[in-house]
């Protein structure tokens, strides 16, 4: 699977190196499945009747699919994608849209052709959207009606892209009139792909191309396999004891690996349910778990903060902390809640705990990793749990899962592995990392340098009386500012600062923040006489880089902090941001 983005035969090497468990090289599969298409079929055959997908639209509408149904129009959208699109295995396509049972559908049909998927966040900027369709390579570009103009608006930047097609109300019924075909034809009946799908489409099949963005600014391309998704699925239900008689629930967006590989896989993979929300809303969070009767949901920190915020409001008008007359009661099914994608505030997770008498369980991983790497244990006591959780400077982000091991090695990139309590570079290897960095041979050189994925953030370990490895995150090695779980490059935001006239030099600097984790301040050295204020750098930013990726904060300063060889330092900027820690920054 190394291709023209691995040049180099020691980077390849040590790539292998670090997708390898001790006994275990990539290629001895911990899970028993030819492909995801063959355990959606060996869902659908052994309980068809059985809700695989629950979908609730932006209008609280809800949409219930089997697993037979859902297989069933998967393979109508594979027929389509095939005979129409002329998608085959080994091609790309992109999706422009948001949380829906559609786009879930699309997703399962490509995988189905052994094709690969790039989802696209709409929040980016479309430029940036424009380079990612590209980088990818993606033959179509897949998108709602409503995302229609801005697709148009950079069609002639896509040199690639062969076709441009609307999922609207046409496409959905052209999918549907492949019924009596999908009928007729015994190939795509759950029996049929059982058996054909052994050598064809495989589990080292490319199956999502999703974009982290690097200290350079340039977004890098993590490929995952088939594999890679299954793989992670197994560590994760192995690890919480998730079952196929438990539902989870999905408020993260599935242009995300969080979206997709906790709350749709993971269910697929055990044979149980899903709730998949258009996004999250404190005011239904609770009530639809309630309804539902979910077992685990997946949030970030962010969304933590929001429904201690709603629960306040809530008992402040006398009223039910959970919403809309739901007791505690309603909520004696719930297990736990996933949290992880963010920065995690001590207090936050105290209060929360203390506020809802549900346990957190944290964990951490990266796109490069598939998703999750580690989890607080689920059988740790109520007094384990909390003194992992709170008793450090940081809350523990736990013990490693069965797919991949964890160290702490030195940040230089030596490879020289730290001990107990020695703060160095958290690095992984196992079965959940990424095959590589598309097109980008000099990241993987670096990333893999060792044997080992290099996850760029700082962290330590310290061991339990049980020999357990508990890991902490203290920061980041790379300087990448993590918004609410959405990693931003700063130079993308200086180069908009430098456009400003009066700007001499700007620093993006991410400083904490108790709704986000972080939120992105910047620091900037005016020109001689220049009149440039704070409403005018955001406002600026904000029209060329959207609410999101714009500065919350700016300060204005005389010099930049550099080390000896000229390098900024903007840690040593951070706390001229403190006084903004407790903001709601409001688009």
């Amino acid at each position: 699977m190394l291709n023209d983005s691995v040049t180099d035969r020691v980077t390849a090497t040590n790539i292998t190196a670090a997708r390898t468990l001790p006994g275990y090289p990539p290629t001895r599969y911990l899970v028993p499945y030819a492909n995801i298409s063959q355990l959606l079929a060996l869902r659908a055959r052994e309980t068809p009747d059985k809700v695989f997908l629950i979908h609730y639209d932006q209008a609280g509408n809800r949409e219930e699919i089997s697993y037979a149904d859902f297989d069933r129009r998967v393979a109508q959208y594979a027929r389509l994608m095939e005979q129409e699109f002329g998608i085959q295995r080994g091609d790309r396509i992109a999706t422009v849209g948001y949380n829906h049972s559609q786009i879930v559908l699309l997703y399962f049909a490509a995988w189905r052709l052994g094709a690969a998927v790039a989802p696209q966040n709409v929040a980016e900027e479309d430029q940036h959207i424009a380079f990612i369709i590209n980088n990818a390579a993606a033959k179509v570009v897949f998108c709602f009606p409503e995302y229609l103009e801005r697709v148009e608006a950079i069609r002639r930047d896509l040199a690639r892209v062969e076709r441009v097609v609307v999922m609207d109300d046409a496409l959905f019924a052209r999918v549907a009139a492949t019924e009596l075909a999908a009928q007729a034809t015994e190939a795509s009946s759950a029996e049929a792909v059982l058996r054909q799908a052994q050598g064809a489409v495989a589990l080292e099949d490319e199956a999502l191309l999703v974009y982290t963005s690097g200290t350079t600014g340039a977004p890098k391309g993590v490929v995952l396999t088939q594999y890679n998704m299954l793989v992670d699925a197994f560590g994760m239900s192995s690890w919480q004891g998730i079952a196929g008689n438990q539902r989870m629930m999905c408020v993260l967006p599935i242009h995300h690996v969080n979206g997709i590989i906790v709350t749709i896989i993971t269910p697929l993979f055990v044979g149980g349910s899903t709730v998949l929300n258009r996004a999250y809303s404190p005011s239904h969070f609770w009530t639809r778990i309630a309804a539902e009767k979910v077992n685990v949901v997946s949030v970030v920190p962010t969304l933590l903060q929001f429904s201690c915020e709603y629960a306040d409001a809530q008992a402040a008008k006398g009223q039910s902390i959970w919403g809309d007359g739901v007791t505690r009661a309603d909520l004696a099914h719930f297990r736990h809640l996933i949290c992880g994608a963010g920065t995690l505030a001590l207090a936050l997770a105290g209060r929360f705990e203390d506020q809802f008498g549900l346990p957190i369980l944290h964990g951490y991983g990266l796109s490069e990793t598939t998703c999750y790497s580690c989890f607080l244990p689920i059988n740790l006591d109520e007094t384990s749990h909390r003194h992992w959780l709170t008793a450090y400077d940081y809350p523990s982000i736990g013990c490693p899962i069965l797919p991949n091991e964890m160290a702490i090695f030195s940040p230089d990139g030596s490879g020289e592995r730290l001990g107990p309590g020695e703060r160095g570079e958290i690095c992984i290897r196992g079965h959940n990392v990424m095959i590589y960095y598309f097109q980008r041979p000099e990241a993987n050189q670096e990333t893999f340098k060792f044997g080992w994925f290099r996850s760029g953030d700082e962290g330590f370990y310290e061991v339990d009386g049980q020999g357990r490895h508990f890991f902490f995150i203290t920061g980041r090695i790379k300087e990448l500012i993590n918004r609410g779980g959405v990693k931003f490059s700063p130079f993308d935001i200086e180069e908009r600062l430098l456009e400003l006239p009066g700007v001499k030099a700007g620093l993006a600097v991410a400083f904490p923040n108790d709704y986000y984790g972080e939120e992105i301040g910047v620091y900037i050295v005016l020109e001689e006489g220049s009149p440039l204020d704070e409403a005018a750098v955001i406002a600026h930013c904000r029209e060329r880089l959207g609410f999101a990726k714009s500065p919350k904060a700016v300060v204005f300063g005389r010099e930049i902090p550099v080390t000896s060889t000229g390098k900024y330092q903007r840690l040593k900027l951070r706390d001229l941001f403190a006084q903004w820690q407790r903001v709601q920054f409001r688009e």
